[in-house]
C-alpha cells in the first residue's frame, strides 16, 4: 500500500456553526401540553352525519408528564396487571391444598368496618405467639384395609333416599367406633404435620367421593378441640383445626352449587346458579341434599363436634332460606352454652361469630349474647376443676388468662364493628357490673376505635386503676392504651395528666421485660405531642432501668424500637442531638449488627426529613460520628448491597453540610470525611465531586478573576482531589475523576495542577483491566475506555503546551502509551482516527472552542508553519499505523471490520482532511471503495456517508467533493 501524507482542511468553525444554526420559531403552545381530540359531527344538505376530528392543546395551565400516560408494557399485555397478580387470581380459582380458608373473605364484607382486621391478619400472630415445648396428643380413626374391604363389600340394594341415609349414616358409627388410632409424644411441629395430613387427607377422600370419610376427619378435628392437656397451645390449635373445617365447609357448599342446576323461567337450558342466587333458584333436589348434610351432622352424639362442623358448613343455609341464618346461628349461639370449659368454650363462641361475619355480616344479633354468656360465666375460672388444671400443668393465673385474649378479642371487634360511641359505653357498664377484670378492659381497649379511646383517656385511667387484676398484669392495659393514644390524639388538656399518672406505674415496674414493654409504646406518645425536656427526662429513664446488670443485651429490638420512633415524629435534628441522654442512649447497643442498624436509622431520617442544607456544629459532630459507627463497620466479608447502602447513607450526609460562603471551612469538612470514610470508594468519590464544586463556586464568586489567596483555595482543592483520587478501588473512577478534576483545575488557570491530573489519567490507562464488572455483570473495559479517550482528546484540544515539554506533548505522552498497549481489536485504530480529527482542530488557525481566560495552542503558536509541520508529521505516523491496520484484516472472519474501519477514516477524511490534495482525494476514494469490496459494510451508514459528502458538495462549491461523489458509488447486495 502506497505511503500517504495527511493534509488538514482549513476549516472556519464560527462560519460552519452559523451556516448550520436552524433559525427559532415561537411555539404556539408547550410541547408537553396534553392534546383533547374532539369529534365535532355535521350534517350535509342530505341529512348525512359527517364527522370530523380535531385536535386542540387543553387549556390547562399544568403539564403533565409525557411519561404517566405511557401504558406500562406488562399492564398493557397483561390487561393491566402484573404477572404476579394475574398467577394469584388464577391459584385461587384452585382446589385447596393448604391451610387456607374456605370462605372468600372479600365476598360479603359490606358490613363490616374498613379497620376491621380479618382473620387471616391474626391468625399468623396467634400461631407464633401461642407455642409450646411440651409433647402433644392426637386421637384420630381411619379405615383400615379389613374396613375398606367391609364397605366394599357391603351390598348397595339400597334404592331409596331413606335407606341411602340410614346406610351412610351406619357407615358413619362405624367410624366412630371404629379404629383408634392415638399417636403420643408429639412435638408441636409433628403435631403441625398431623394436622396438614388431615386436611390433605379430607380434600383427598372428598375428591375421590368418600364424602362420609371427609365428614369423618372434619369430626374428629372437632373433638380435638375438646383436650385442653396442652393449654399454652390451645389457640394456636384452634386456628388449625378451624382451617381443615372451613376447608370442610367450603367443600361441602361447592358441591351443593355444582349439583344446583335451575332452569330459569321460558327457558329450557339448565343454567348454574350465579354467584348471588336465591333460594327460590335452587332445585328442590340441591336442598333436598343440604338438608340432608344437616340430618348428618344433627346424628354426632357429642356436641363441640356437632357444633362445628355444623357452623363450618352454615353458609350452606342459603340454600335452604335466608332468614335460616339468623335462626341458626342464634341456636348455635346458645348450644355454646353447654360447653363447660371456660376456654373451649370462649373459642366455639369465636368461631360461630367469626363464620358469621363472613357469611352475613348484617346479622349481629348473636354477637353480643356470645360475650354476655362470657361475662356470666367468667367465674368459673375460678373453680376447682379449672384451678386443679392449672395446678397438674403448672400454670399460673396471668398466664392462663392471656389464652382468652385471641378469642375474645375477636368478639369484641365484631361488636365494635361499626359501633357508636354509646356501645363502648354499654360494653364498660356490662363489664363494670359483671366482671370488672383487667383482662375484659384490656380487649375492649383493643378492640374499639383509638377516637373513642382517647377522647376519654382520663376515664380509661381510672378503669384501669379500679379494676381486678385477678392475675392480668395492668401493665399490659397501660400498654394497650399507650397504643391506642399513638393512633389518636387526647384532648390536649389531659394529655400531660394522662402521661404522669401511666408513667407513675410504668417507673415501678421491676421486671426490665414488662417496664421496656410499656415504655416502648409510651416513648412515642411523649415524642409525638411533647417537648425536648420530656423526651430527654424518658430517655434518662430508659437508661436507669436497662442499663444495671447490661439486661438491655436482652432487649435491643425494643430499644431499636424506641429509636425508629423518635427518629418518626423528630426532625429538629439540632434538638435531638442537643438531648442530653440521645447518645448516651445510643451508647447502649453495644451489638456491632445492632448499632449499625440504629445508626442507619438515624441516617435514613436525617437525609430523608432534612430538606435544607445545614452546618449546626452539633449535629455535623453527632452525625460524623454515626456515620464512623457504620463505616467501620465495612469489611472485606461485607456484602455489596450492604456496602452501596451505607456509602449511600454517608454521602447523603456529606451533601447536607454546608456552610455557605465559609469555603474554607467546607474544604477543612471535606477533609475531616476523608479521613473517617477511606474505605468507601462512593463517599470518596462524593467527596471529590464536591470539592470540585467548590473549586467552581469560589471561581463564580470571583468571576474568574482570582486573587491570592482564592488562587491558593483553588489550588489546595485540586491538591486534595489529586491526593484522594489514588486511593480508589475502581480505575474508571480513577481516570473519570482525573479528567474532571483536570477541567475543573483549567478553568481556574492551574495549568501545573491541570498537567498533573492529565498525566496521572494517561499514567493510568495501562492499568485498566481488560473486564470490568458492573453491576454485578462482566463486560469487556475497551469500549469504555475508547469512550473515555475521546472525551480526553476532546480536552486536551483546549490545554496550552508547557513551553518546557516541547510541542503536544501530553498527546503524544497518550500516543506513546497507546503504542504500547495490546489489543486484539481495532481498539487503538479507532483511537487513531479519531486523533487525526483532533490534530486537523489543532492546526486551525482558531480552535473551535476554548476554556475562559485560558490561551490554547491556536494563541500561543498562531499555526505556526514548523508547529503546523510538526503535527502534520504526527498525523501521518498515525494514519500509516490506521491503513497497515486495515491491510492485516484481510481474512474473512475480519472483513466486516475491515469495512467498518475503512468506512469510518474514509468520514474522517472527508469531514478533516483536505481532499483538495490529489493524495487524500486518492485515499478517500479507496476507502470508499474498500469499505464496500465485500459487501461487509452497513448499508445504511453508507448511504449516510454519500449523502454528507454530496452536502459538502453542494455547500463548499470545492471541484474536489463534486468529483469525488460522482466516482462514489453503491455496490447493490442483489
Amino acid at each position: 500500500m502506497a505511503t500517504y501524507e495527511w493534509f488538514p482542511r482549513p476549516r472556519n468553525y464560527d462560519i460552519e456553526r452559523n451556516r448550520e444554526r436552524l433559525d427559532g420559531e415561537e411555539p404556539s403552545s408547550h410541547p408537553l401540553k396534553a392534546i383533547t381530540v374532539v369529534d365535532v359531527k355535521k350534517t350535509d344538505k342530505k341529512g348525512a352525519t359527517q364527522s370530523k376530528t380535531e385536535k386542540k392543546p387543553v387549556s390547562s395551565s399544568v403539564i403533565k408528564d409525557p411519561l404517566s400516560s405511557m401504558l406500562d408494557p406488562l399492564s398493557a399485555s397483561l390487561e393491566g396487571s402484573d404477572p404476579l397478580s394475574q398467577m394469584s387470581l388464577s391459584s385461587s380459582s384452585l382446589p385447596t391444598t393448604g391451610r387456607k380458608s374456605s370462605f372468600k373473605e372479600s365476598a360479603e364484607t359490606d358490613g363490616l368496618d374498613e379497620t376491621f382486621e380479618p382473620w387471616s391478619v391474626k391468625k399468623s400472630s396467634i400461631l407464633t405467639k401461642y407455642s409450646t415445648s411440651e409433647k402433644l396428643s392426637i386421637t384420630t380413626s381411619f379405615l383400615s384395609s379389613s374396613d375398606k374391604e367391609k364397605v366394599a363389600m357391603r351390598p348397595q340394594t339400597t334404592t331409596t333416599v331413606t335407606d341411602k341415609v340410614r346406610n351412610r349414616l351406619e357407615q358413619l358409627d362405624d367410624f366412630e367406633e371404629g379404629s383408634v388410632q392415638e399417636m403420643l409424644n408429639l412435638s408441636q411441629q409433628d403435631y403441625v404435620n398431623r394436622i396438614d395430613e388431615l386436611n390433605q387427607a379430607l380434600i383427598d377422600a372428598w375428591q375421590h367421593d368418600q364424602r362420609v370419610k371427609a365428614l369423618k376427619i372434619a369430626i374428629q378435628c372437632s373433638k380435638l378441640l375438646a383436650d385442653t392437656s396442652v393449654l399454652p397451645f390451645y389457640p394456636s390449635k384452634f386456628v388449625l383445626i378451624t382451617d381443615i373445617l372451613d376447608t370442610f365447609g367450603r367443600l361441602v357448599y361447592d358441591r351443593l352449587k355444582e349439583k344446583a342446576v335451575y332452569i330459569p323461567a321460558g327457558s329450557g337450558v339448565p343454567l348454574k346458579l350465579p354467584d348471588n342466587f336465591t333460594p327460590d333458584q335452587v332445585p328442590e333436589s340441591a336442598k333436598e341434599t343440604c338438608r340432608n348434610w344437616f340430618f348428618k351432622i344433627a346424628s354426632i352424639r357429642e356436641l363441640i363436634p356437632r357444633f362445628y362442623v355444623e357452623t363450618a358448613i352454615l353458609k350452606c343455609y342459603s340454600y335452604l332460606n335466608n332468614q335460616e341464618y339468623t335462626d341458626a346461628i342464634n341456636r348455635l349461639c346458645v348450644m355454646t352454652r353447654g360447653i363447660g370449659d371456660p376456654l373451649v368454650a370462649i373459642y366455639a363462641k369465636c368461631y360461630l361469630c367469626r363464620v358469621g361475619i363472613l357469611i352475613a355480616p348484617k346479622t349481629r344479633d348473636h354477637i353480643l349474647p356470645c360475650y354476655e354468656d362470657f361475662l356470666s360465666t367468667y367465674s368459673q375460672v375460678q373453680k376447682d376443676a379449672v384451678q386443679n388444671t392449672l395446678a397438674m400443668q403448672k400454670i399460673e393465673m396471668p398466664r392462663y388468662l392471656t389464652f382468652f385474649s385471641p378469642a375474645l378479642d375477636w368478639l369484641l371487634q365484631c361488636i365494635a364493628n361499626k359501633s357508636t360511641e354509646k356501645t363502648l359505653m354499654d360494653i364498660l357498664e356490662k363489664s363494670r357490673k359483671q366482671c370488672n377484670n383487667a383482662l375484659l378492659l384490656n380487649s375492649i381497649i383493643s378492640a374499639f376505635k383509638p377516637e373513642y379511646i382517647a377522647s376519654r383517656s382520663t376515664q380509661f385511667i381510672e378503669l384501669i386503676r379500679e379494676s381486678e387484676e385477678a392475675g392480668f398484669p395492668k401493665h399490659l392495659l397501660d400498654r394497650t392504651l399507650g397504643l391506642c393514644l399513638v393512633m389518636a390524639s387526647p384532648p390536649e388538656e389531659q394529655r400531660l395528666p394522662v402521661l404522669n399518672e401511666v408513667w407513675k406505674s410504668i417507673i415501678k415496674l421491676k421486671n426490665p421485660s414488662d417496664y421496656i414493654d410499656c415504655a416502648e409504646v409510651w416513648t412515642e406518645y411523649v415524642v409525638k405531642h411533647f417537648g425536648k425536656r420530656e423526651i430527654n427526662t424518658i430517655l434518662a429513664d430508659i437508661i436507669k432501668h436497662m442499663t444495671p446488670d447490661r439486661v438491655y443485651e436482652d432487649y435491643y429490638p425494643q430499644l431499636q424500637s424506641v429509636v425508629t420512633k423518635i427518629m418518626c415524629h423528630i426532625t429538629n435534628f439540632s434538638m435531638l442531638f442537643s438531648l442530653d441522654k440521645f447518645l448516651p442512649f445510643i451508647d447502649m447497643f453495644q451489638k456491632e449488627s445492632v448499632r449499625v442498624d440504629v445508626c442507619k436509622t438515624i441516617m435514613e431520617s436525617f437525609n430523608k426529613t432534612q430538606l435544607e442544607p445545614t452546618n449546626d456544629p452539633v449535629i455535623v459532630n453527632a452525625l460524623m460520628f454515626i456515620c464512623k459507627t457504620m463505616h467501620d463497620s465495612v469489611n472485606a466479608l461485607t456484602l455489596d448491597d450492604e456496602r452501596k447502602m451505607i456509602s449511600n447513607l454517608i454521602s447523603g450526609f456529606v451533601r447536607k453540610i454546608s456552610f455557605g460562603r465559609d469555603f474554607e471551612q467546607q474544604l477543612s469538612f471535606y477533609v475531616e470525611a476523608r479521613a473517617n470514610f477511606t474505605n468507601l470508594d462512593m463517599v470518596l468519590i462524593e467527596l471529590v465531586q464536591n470539592v470540585n464544586n467548590l473549586s467552581i463556586d469560589t471561581r463564580k464568586v470571583v468571576k474568574g478573576n482570582h486573587s491570592r489567596k482564592t488562587g491558593n483555595f483553588v489550588r489546595a482543592c485540586a491538591a486534595y482531589c489529586f491526593i484522594t483520587v489514588p486511593s480508589l478501588q475502581s480505575h474508571t473512577s480513577q481516570l473519570q475523576l482525573y479528567l474532571l478534576s483536570g477541567q475543573v483545575a483549567l478553568l481556574n488557570q492551574c495549568f501545573s495542577q491541570a498537567d498533573s491530573f492529565f498525566k496521572a489519567a494517561i499514567s493510568l490507562i495501562p492499568d485498566v483491566p481488560k473486564d470490568l464488572t458492573q453491576d454485578g455483570k462482566k463486560r469487556q473495559s475497551e469500549p469504555v475506555l475508547q469512550e473515555y479517550i475521546c472525551n480526553f482528546l476532546s480536552t486536551l484540544l483546549t490545554v496550552p503546551d508547557n513551553p518546557d515539554s516541547g510541542v503536544l506533548y501530553l498527546l503524544r505522552g497518550l500516543l506513546n502509551i497507546l503504542q504500547n498497549y495490546t489489543s486484539d481489536s481495532d481498539f487503538k485504530s479507532n483511537i487513531y482516527v479519531r486523533v487525526l480529527a483532533v490534530l486537523s482542530a489543532v492546526c486551525q488557525e482558531s480552535y473551535p472552542y476554548h476554556v475562559d481566560k485560558v490561551d490554547s495552542n491556536d494563541s500561543m503558536y498562531g499555526s505556526d508553519p514548523k508547529f503546523t509541520a510538526d503535527v502534520r508529521g504526527i498525523c501521518s505516523t498515525l494514519l500509516e499505523e490506521v491503513l497497515n491496520h486495515l491491510k492485516s484484516l484481510h481474512t474473512a472472519e475480519t472483513l466486516r471490520r475491515q469495512s467498518q474501519l475503512a468506512l469510518e477514516l474514509f468520514n474522517t477524511i472527508v469531514h478533516h482532511g483536505d481532499v483538495t490534495k490529489p493524495s487524500m482525494f486518492a485515499l478517500a476514494l479507496n476507502l470508499w471503495n474498500l469499505a464496500q469490496k465485500h459487501g461487509e459494510c452497513d448499508i445504511k451508514q453508507t448511504v449516510r456517508s454519500l449523502d454528507a459528502v454530496k452536502k459538502k458538495a453542494a455547500v463548499l462549491n470545492i471541484k474536489e467533493y463534486t468529483d469525488l461523489v460522482n466516482k462514489m458509488a453503491l455496490e447493490s447486495r442483489t
